[in-house]
């Protein structure tokens, strides 16, 4: 890794709802890479999720605040949301670099979807901007991205637990201790998510 900028990871993610093992990743992605900024990007409109029902977005940002109170090196970010539209990575890459055409963009990306960057929104463009943090996951293969990606795998150990699955206990009315946040739960509770304790 040879910016001479600040270093920002980008974790972006629909985060409906955001769980521990995202936050074990952002957190060990962090620290392993001693990056100056980790960004939790919650996704305005999530292309890869098109035709089924996700959260509305001010929701999914507030569960990402509340998830992050406690964690002081990682950032909620809105930066997808406030420019509205399908939320693409090449487009937060570039206004980061707009912003601070110095630094050094890491975006994280879990083992389960490298082989999939090729039909990311202008991926070869993509692939000139940055480095990727490769995380494996619980039962995925350790895939290597394309020729002409640079990256680095990081070792982590996340939570081996599904969004999909969270909601659907939720909306059943199971507990997610453990699993999710104390912090989340709340959030939960508070803005009626998931048709909770009905």
């Amino acid at each position: 890794m040879t910016g001479s900028g600040t270093r920002i990871g980008v974790f972006g993610g629909t985060f409906d709802p955001i769980h521990r093992g995202h936050v074990d990743v952002a957190d060990a992605v962090h620290r392993a890479l001693g990056l100056d900024r980790m960004l939790v990007v919650v996704a305005n409109e999530p292309w890869q999720k098109a035709g089924r029902p996700v959260s509305p977005a001010e929701d999914r940002y507030a569960m990402v605040e509340a998830a992050l109170r406690d964690h002081p090196g990682l950032e909620p970010s809105r930066i997808e949301l406030d420019r509205g539209g399908p939320s693409y990575t090449i487009d937060t890459v570039r206004r980061l670099l707009g912003d601070d055409p110095t630094a050094e963009v890491v975006v994280v990306v879990g083992a389960d979807v490298v082989g999939g960057l090729v039909t990311w929104h202008e991926h070869e463009a993509l692939r000139d901007l940055v480095t990727l943090a490769v995380v494996d996951r619980p039962g995925a293969p350790g895939v290597d991205p394309s020729e002409g990606w640079r990256f680095v795998r990081v070792p982590v150990e996340p939570l081996d637990v599904s969004s999909t699955a969270l909601r659907s206990r939720l909306e059943a009315g199971e507990p997610v201790d453990g699993e999710v946040p104390a912090s989340v739960i709340r959030c939960i509770a508070e803005r009626h998510l998931y048709a909770t304790g009905r």
